[in-house]
């Protein structure tokens, strides 16, 4: 374990006189600034509590209602039509010489004034909640948005106007709805028939209808009761049983990394870009705990779940046998800094080519170079650029995502270097030096380091990444051709997989579900029907490009229904998975059930978000951009693939595969997905100056 020595606030030793004291006053200084500092956080969740507890109300509109109701008893108006006189009996009388009949009645118009304060808000947050319950909007044109439409929108305004904290829509917004399980096992066999023979998708159908009558009725009653009494019926689950009771190492299979700005660089000393970059995450952190940061908003109106966000800092993965618990601790006030073999403790407060080696560096580093129980890592490298590694159990990538724009926007845009590179300010002598820690490793735990390096190394060494940045075009164009730039992607995917394997597989897209409360993520399935016949007729080459056109707006329209419906709790995967773990709950078999918790993704895929808030401006700066980040493959012989349409001019693929699988290589692929890209494309006639 590691032994901080020189962390104790005093030392003594017996002498003949007595005991002899010998006080550190720099370490009694930090503890003193430490407590100091832990009572003022204590006092700023205290005040974000009640203002959070009473949005969309204030203190201010408390006031408000108090002095309405005593002013218009001034003017002999009773608007409580009695109530106040009622409140007045139950006040007992007491012998203070201050308790006279003028007290007791401003004391019960405090009482009801308060009373209709907090039906308000209760009535302005259940209506909300009602409102935000209404996805209508998403199914509708762009450009052709029904009057029910511009109605709500309207009321939503109305009743989220006052500006928000972080956390204010939380209880505003729906649960999770559990979807019919007729539905569900609709959209599932839609799913695979593009997958499956004639004879398979037979005997397909055959389990599904038995389970539907048979097994799923009780199944069903169970997570209808927990979406009742829970706050969301998947995701506490989803996350002990996809992330913390998973065995296999966290490098390539779970984690994952984001890049810096790949075609600008700050500077190229690497202290002075780590010192900025953890500067800006501190004040990021502060933001966080005084819940200044807005909420995310969809349209503008529309507010995402925020609680994510909570553990972003201080978070750990502690190991168990046979699951892991995630550890949130209340505050923390240094890093822990690894370099050249060594850990050191260091306080935070007083008071293209080269792209297929960096991306690697990030997802695994040597191996043992990384903290990949830890919520993030940030990676400093020589030539000044950075890097995280992200543990995925606490969060989903659109929340490191939101950390890392204000970062790296905040390190270019309002911290800056000098000019040599440098930090901008004054360096102060008297801070507390770094501290070495000291790490005291008994053989056997040496040993099963030793074996875990071995399995961790063979691991590392087995993935392959290409990571390119496709120039040609970007989400400008693409929604020329009046379609989704992710949908445009997904199809090309589809393309480029075929091309690269000769066969549809079944593939995972990422989608989020946070527009319900505590909503994670939903799973797309991207191979459709519309999508492989639109593949099958440009693998053809005797279709029109008229043909080719109508097959390629089905697919996109078959496509961006799909994300609809995952994205509003209408989706697959994750009811199946819920219904799965009831039934082993129950001790229930199911064959069906089996089947599909255990179908391989051989094609995993995933969106990556950009400009979740506005740090600068994109058109004035076309070239701070960052390249996303990636992940390992979910399948031995599949490929996993992150990908961000960035700007309107570029999109950046981060591909990954492993060398042990005679199928796959993650050049070849991206190869493919680059002509898939412009082949769709021609289909549109987009100028080839353009590209």
């Amino acid at each position: 374990m590691a032994e901080a020595h020189q962390a104790v606030a005093f030392q003594f030793t017996v002498t003949p006189d007595g005991v002899d004291f010998r006080l550190s006053r720099e370490a009694l200084k930090h503890i003193y600034l430490s407590g100091i500092n832990s009572w003022k956080k204590r006092l700023i969740r205290i005040k974000n509590g009640i203002l959070r507890g009473v949005y969309p109300g204030s203190p201010t509109s408390w006031l408000m209602v108090v002095m309405a109701t005593v002013g218009s008893s001034y003017c002999n108006v009773d608007i409580s039509m009695g109530l106040i006189c009622h409140i007045q009996k139950f006040i007992p009388d007491g012998c203070s010489p201050y308790q006279t009949p003028q007290t007791k009645a401003l004391l019960s118009m405090v009482i009801f004034s308060t009373g209709v304060w907090a039906t308000g808000i209760f009535f302005f947050r259940q209506s909300l909640k009602l409102l935000l319950s209404y996805h209508g909007w998403m199914f509708e044109l762009h450009g052709h948005t029904s009057r029910v439409t511009r109605i709500w929108a309207i009321c939503v305004r109305l009743l989220s106007s006052r500006r928000p904290m972080l956390y204010s829509f939380q209880t505003s917004l729906p649960k999770l709805p559990v979807p019919s399980v007729a539905a569900t096992i609709h959209r599932y066999l839609e799913s695979v028939r593009p997958l499956l023979g004639d004879e398979e998708y037979c005997r397909m159908e055959v389990l599904a209808k038995e389970f539907q009558d048979k097994t799923a009725p009780r199944l069903q009653k169970y997570l209808v009761l927990k979406s009742w009494w829970a706050t969301n019926y998947v995701s506490d689950w989803w996350e002990e049983y996809i992330y913390l009771r998973g065995r296999s190492p966290l490098m390539v299979n779970s984690n994952y990394y984001v890049m810096d700005f790949v075609l600008v660089k700050p500077t190229e000393i690497q202290a002075a870009r780590l010192g900025n970059i953890i500067h800006a995450m501190i004040l990021y952190r502060r933001k966080l705990d005084r819940e200044e940061i807005k909420p995310v908003m969809a349209l503008g109106i529309v507010p995402m779940c925020s609680y994510q966000m909570e553990r972003m800092f201080n978070t750990t993965r502690l190991p168990g046998k046979e699951t892991d618990v995630l550890q949130h601790l209340g505050d923390s006030r240094h890093v822990a800094v690894y370099h050249k073999g060594r850990f050191f403790k260091v306080w935070l407060y007083e008071g293209s080519q080269l792209l297929s080696l960096y991306g690697k560096a990030l997802l695994h580093g040597n191996c043992y170079n990384r903290w990949f129980d830890k919520s993030f890592t940030l990676i400093a490298f020589k030539n000044g650029h950075i890097g995280l590694n992200t543990e995925h159990a606490w969060a989903d990538a659109p929340i490191i995502g939101h950390l890392w724009e204000f970062v790296l926007g905040t390190d270019v845009f309002h911290l800056g270097y000098t000019d040599t590179g440098h930090c901008l300010g004054k360096p102060n002598p008297v801070l507390m030096h770094p501290q070495r820690l000291q790490w005291d490793i008994p053989e056997q735990c040496q040993a099963a380091i030793e074996r875990s390096y071995q399995v961790a190394r063979a691991l590392a060494d087995d993935v392959e990444l290409h990571c390119f940045q496709f120039l040609p075009f970007g989400k400008g164009l693409i929604k020329k051709c009046r379609t989704s730039p992710d949908a445009f992607v997904q199809i090309s995917l589809q393309l480029a997989h075929f091309r690269d394997r000769g066969k549809f597989c079944l593939t995972y897209e990422a989608s989020m579900t946070r527009m319900f409360r505590e909503g994670r993520t939903e799973t797309v399935r991207s191979c459709t029907n519309e999508s492989t016949a639109f593949v099958q007729a440009m693998m053809g080459g005797h279709r029109t490009k008229a043909d080719l056109k109508d097959l390629f707006r089905k697919a996109s329209e078959k496509h961006q229904n799909m994300y609809r419906l995952a994205m509003t709790g209408a989706g697959i995967d994750r009811h199946l998975f819920c219904l799965y773990l009831v039934s082993k709950y129950l001790g229930v078999t199911s064959p069906f059930l089996a089947e599909v918790l255990s179908e391989p993704w051989r094609l995993s895929t995933s969106q990556i978000a950009q400009f979740q808030i506005r740090m600068f401006d994109p058109n004035k700066y076309p070239n701070h951009l960052g390249a996303g980040g990636g992940f390992g493959p979910v399948a031995d012989d599949g490929y996993g693939v992150s990908y961000m349409i960035a700007g309107e001019n570029t999109i950046f693929f981060h591909i990954s595969s492993k060398f042990s699988s005679s199928e796959t290589n993650a050049q070849r692929f991206g190869n493919h997905i680059r002509q898939a890209l412009l082949d769709i494309a021609d289909l549109f006639q987009i100028p080839e100056a353009a590209r």
